[in-house]
């Protein structure tokens, strides 16, 4: 599959996770890609240009964006993938901890998008895709804080929507449900039992296992692709069925 051929791509926390399998993926598709994380050794094994860059920081993220940019020639795909867990009701995170989640998931996604919006003006097939979460539509236990940060991420993706819908700009968003990636690995080490933390996680979702960091990455893909020239202002989930489906207990 080529359908990515003649475009560039840029993807933020492209260094694991579903962001390294994005950045791959749209290679294999005939993307030119590069990727912006704070330690972007593992894209630059894969073969692919990494920047050093914490969204986080304004300056750092300019320098990133432009410097990427040149070297690529232009821009056509922004993934707003970089983003950082966090674990507790609203009452067991300090506000510098909040202050800290919100300026990753939220003010990230604004940072890299106001620094690359004047490349994607000047795109034919300009595709913005911001890596949100289930957490953003669902009530989930221990997970206040990120929940309030990814809610942001899909309104942020809607309004981003439609103030650039008419540059012929398309803005969307997937929601993946709990994700077998190494931050999700990081939650598990900490649980008091991680196996039957992980063994919980699984049975959320109806499918009876956790995503895949390629199957997230295909929903990307499709999103930022030709394919989905008329999708703008939506949100994919790939949650194994975690958000519409109500299965009855299962027979005994």
């Amino acid at each position: 599959m080529t359908e990515f051929q003649g475009l560039n791509a840029l993807v933020t926390g492209g260094g694991s996770g579903i962001g390294l399998a994005t950045a791959r993926l749209l290679a294999e598709r005939g993307a030119r890609v590069a990727v912006l994380d704070l330690d972007p050794t593992a894209a630059e094994e894969a073969k692919l240009p990494g920047y050093a860059a914490d969204v986080a920081d304004d300056t750092s993220v300019r320098a990133a964006v432009h410097a990427a940019t040149t070297d690529l020639g232009a821009l056509d795909i922004l993934v707003n993938n970089a983003g950082i867990g966090a674990a507790g009701t609203v009452a067991d995170n300090d506000d510098e901890e909040w202050r800290r989640v919100l300026d990753v998931n939220v003010m990230g996604v604004v940072r890299t998008s106001r620094a690359a919006l004047p490349h994607l003006r000047r795109s034919a097939h300009a595709a913005i895709v911001n890596t949100c979460s289930i957490a953003a539509t669902a009530g989930l236990p221990q997970r206040a804080l990120y929940s309030a940060s990814k809610g942001a991420v899909l309104s942020l993706t809607l309004a981003m929507a439609a103030d650039h819908v008419r540059e012929g700009i398309r803005v969307n968003c997937v929601n993946p449900g709990t994700a077998d990636t190494p931050w999700v690995g990081r939650l598990l080490d900490a649980a008091d039992d991680p196996e039957a933390e992980r063994a919980a996680l699984k049975a959320r979702q109806p499918m009876g296992r956790l995503v895949t960091a390629d199957e997230v990455a295909a929903a990307i893909a499709y999103l930022a692709s030709p394919a989905a020239a008329s999708v703008t202002g939506t949100a994919l989930a790939v949650d194994g069925g975690m958000q519409g489906l109500r299965l009855r207990p299962a027979a005994r």
